[in-house]
């Protein structure tokens, strides 16, 4: 019974919060089209066009991996992290913290820090890229962090790459228009788009054959 419930709350508390980080991931790389090309490129390298990306294929799509990092520490769908209360008064930094304090760890502003992230403004999954594996300290976590962190960040990052990364391989993506996607946050707890995302897509010329036989 508890088993069910608590894998309920995993799918629910993941649904919209997959969905804007995929979200704010295509926005971001329609306006980087470089970034999504070079994304595409590694995608026909390692995959080719006979098959669609499976589940095993994601250990190696780096840049794949690089892109949805980025995306999360520019726009974390999760911008405050879930609070904490201290059980016991402790010193931390020199400040005494009593007993019961709440904390609440603003994510997005660390993750956005000119002082921790060099070109803190710009877009540049490089910097994430063939780093599978190590830990960025307390300066990105959009999971949180140690044991109190999300217990459903493998399942998420799973979902979102290859959700999108199938995306970027069938299909050709481009903005309707002249002007930059609407970057702009909305209000709410899990921080969507103030504008939702609205893009022209094709299927790319070499999936039709596999697309077609599906």
């Amino acid at each position: 019974m508890y088993e069910c419930h608590y894998a309920q709350v995993m799918l629910s508390a993941g649904t919209d919060t997959s969905s804007g980080i995929m979200e704010w991931t295509l926005s971001a790389l329609l306006n980087n089209p470089a970034c999504l090309t070079k994304a595409q490129k590694e995608i026909d390298v390692k995959i080719g066009y006979s098959r669609l990306i499976n589940d095993s294929d994601l250990g190696g799509l780096s840049y794949l991996h690089g892109v949805i990092n980025e995306t999360f520490r520019m726009y974390p769908v999760a911008p405050l992290l879930a609070p904490h209360i201290s059980s016991e008064e402790c010193i931390v930094g020199g400040y005494r913290v009593p007993r019961g304090s709440m904390l609440i760890v603003n994510s997005w502003a660390m993750q956005n820090d000119p002082e921790l992230w060099e070109d803190s403004t710009k877009f540049k999954p490089e910097r994430f890229v063939d780093m599978e594996g190590q830990k960025y300290g307390f300066v990105f976590m959009p999971f949180g962090h140690g044991r109190r962190g999300c217990p459903g960040e493998n399942l998420a990052m799973r979902v979102v790459e290859l959700t999108l990364g199938l995306v970027l391989q069938c299909f050709d993506w481009e903005r309707v228009g002249e002007e930059l996607v609407d970057m702009s946050e909305g209000p709410g707890l899990t921080m969507p788009k103030a504008n939702p995302l609205v893009a022209k897509c094709r299927t790319r010329p070499e999936m039709i054959k596999l697309l077609s036989h599906l």
